[in-house]
């Protein structure tokens, strides 16, 4: 059976996240690294419209449209979870209280720019808090599949409209983990399935290779 990639990239981005970790996740493939956490680690998701303690996806028959993330999208809260405005939403992001955030990504390059809000001619709702967060945030991951309909997401230089730039610390794929250093970005770990020859060709910048690669586990 074909392993859902979407499943590899949250399992794996859940592995980076620790006991006592306040960690903000953005829509999309993102929202599902909740469903991956082990039950003997204790990490607090925060939303930025006014929770603290988001909880794994709720059963279709809990569902409950009074309880959405910032995307909309239906959520659980665990027990001793809170509910604030957004301007205490955002004093927690800008104070520096979150840990990590989790984002998706148009575009990544070597040098931690991120590009994750607008292609040019196309109607987007707005940036919403990626710009505070990867800015607030003390670890940075864009978690994402590796290429669109094979067009490179990894690049030398963003091309799109930034979010940021240099904030980037771990691009987590299917294909793989990459870390963004001052020297560039370093190959640390193959999927599942992948080969060194796959993400090289799936990317589109230069990917410096150390000698001991490692490959992520994603029971």
């Amino acid at each position: 059976m074909a392993l859902d990639a979407k499943v590899v990239i949250a399992k794996r981005v859940a592995q980076e996240l620790h006991d006592g970790n306040v960690v903000n996740l953005g829509i999309g493939l993102p929202t599902l690294v909740a469903n991956y956490i082990p039950e003997d680690v204790d990490v607090t998701f925060q939303s930025e419209n006014g929770f603290l303690g988001l909880g794994p996806s709720p059963e279709p028959d809990k569902v409950d449209m009074e309880l959405v993330n910032a995307g909309g999208q239906p959520v659980t809260i665990v027990s001793g979870g809170c509910f604030f405005d957004s301007c205490t939403s955002f004093g927690i992001i800008r104070g520096g209280h979150v840990d990590a955030t989790v984002l998706g990504a148009l575009q990544v390059d070597e040098k931690g720019n991120l590009a994750n809000w607008k292609i040019p001619g196309k109607m987007v709702p707005g940036m919403g808090g990626a710009m505070d967060l990867v800015v607030g945030a003390k670890q940075v991951i864009v978690a994402m599949q590796h290429t669109q309909k094979g067009a490179h997401k990894i690049l030398a230089e963003c091309t799109l409209p930034l979010t940021a730039k240099e904030q980037v610390n771990l691009i987590i794929t299917e294909l793989a983990v990459i870390e963004v250093t001052k020297e560039g970005l370093v190959l640390r770990e193959l999927g599942p399935e992948a080969t060194v020859e796959e993400v090289i060709e799936a990317t589109g910048a230069t990917l410096i290779i150390p000698e001991d690669i490692k490959r992520f586990g994603i029971e």
